[in-house]
């Protein structure tokens, strides 16, 4: 495995675990806990390595596959580690996720340490220039009490000013908390209660709450968060050909991590992946495509094919007149 890049994804995460268990497992038991911790193309990655031997962690008995390692093992915390964590502390949008005293406690740890990057080393070119005010402390105050609310299934009384500039006042579920890469913004999947059983979904974006407030009613174990937005899903997902070259298969699954997909290998360098979106995703999903590079072509929908060629048209023309 490479020392960087995938250092601190659910790779190592997920092959940790998977040797600190001192059982033997199946391959099908490898299987089920990496779809459990990570993601459906992991599999892609991890199994054949293992399978192999590239990644020699596992001694071979039959079917079964035991750690090379005792149960005592620990994973000190190395310099490069250090230097990474040091350099997220850098960036604001971490005082969301953490209090002040826990923001200096951390910096006071990592004093002596250099860190990684530093943000005025990064150039965002395609990024709109509108983010959101991570270090406003209202805003922080509304992520903080949306991320209590979700982790709890608490109801939250939201006052919220809608694109057209109407003040918005209703009581909601937070349900998903996103990021948006290209619009640097974090927008908050939220479900409302219409009618006796019946929820909608909706998008609401987290700079434009004014206010939130915790209410004491939860919502019901009955309702399913994933079967609903996976309704809010068009029937055909878009389908894409991912020629692995120059990393692109990485490249493709970090670019579309923030979507549900389905990636399978087609033969040695060409992969299918299946991306599953609805309406407030596709112009997004679109820009993205057109920004990865020519590794990647799309195949289906007929939906997407068009929306595809129309702004390509019209990129055409605004060059044309430029």
């Amino acid at each position: 495995m490479e020392l960087f890049s995938e250092i601190y994804s659910c790779y190592y995460q997920v092959l940790r675990h998977l040797l600190s268990s001192q059982d033997a497992l199946t391959i099908q038991d490898i299987r089920l806990q990496i779809c459990g911790e990570g993601f459906e193309e992991s599999l892609i990655s991890i199994i054949p390595k293992l399978e192999d031997g590239t990644w020699n962690l596992f001694e071979k008995d039959g079917k079964l596959y035991r750690s090379r390692l005792s149960s005592s093992f620990i994973t000190p915390v190395s310099d490069l580690e250090k230097s990474y964590l040091k350099a997220l502390l850098s960036d604001p949008r971490m005082g969301l996720f953490l209090g002040q005293e826990q923001l200096e406690a951390l910096d006071k740890m990592l004093v002596f340490v250099a860190p990684l990057w530093r943000p005025e080393q990064f150039y965002y070119f395609d990024r709109f220039a509108d983010s959101d005010s991570y270090e406003d402390e209202n805003y922080r105050n509304c992520f903080r009490t949306l991320l209590q609310a979700q982790k709890q299934n608490r109801y939250v009384d939201i006052d919220y000013t809608s694109p057209n500039g109407r003040r918005v006042h209703h009581h909601y579920v937070p349900a998903r908390l996103e990021y948006s890469v290209k619009n640097d913004k974090f927008r908050i999947l939220a479900l409302k209660h219409v009618h006796r059983d019946k929820y909608l979904l909706e998008i609401l974006n987290v700079s434009r709450i004014q206010s939130v407030q915790l209410m004491e009613k939860t919502l019901s174990s009955s309702v399913d968060i994933d079967e609903m937005i996976q309704r809010s899903y068009y029937k055909e997902p878009l389908r894409l050909r991912i020629v692995n070259k120059r990393n692109a298969l990485e490249r493709a699954m970090l670019h579309f991590a923030n979507y549900e997909k389905n990636t399978t290998k087609i033969d040695e360098d060409t992969y299918e992946c299946l991306i599953y979106y609805n309406q407030n995703m596709e112009t997004e999903l679109l820009i993205e495509v057109m920004s990865f590079g020519p590794m990647l072509t799309v195949l289906e929908n007929e939906r997407f094919l068009n929306d595809l060629k129309a702004r390509l048209q019209r990129q055409m023309k605004l060059g044309v007149q430029c």
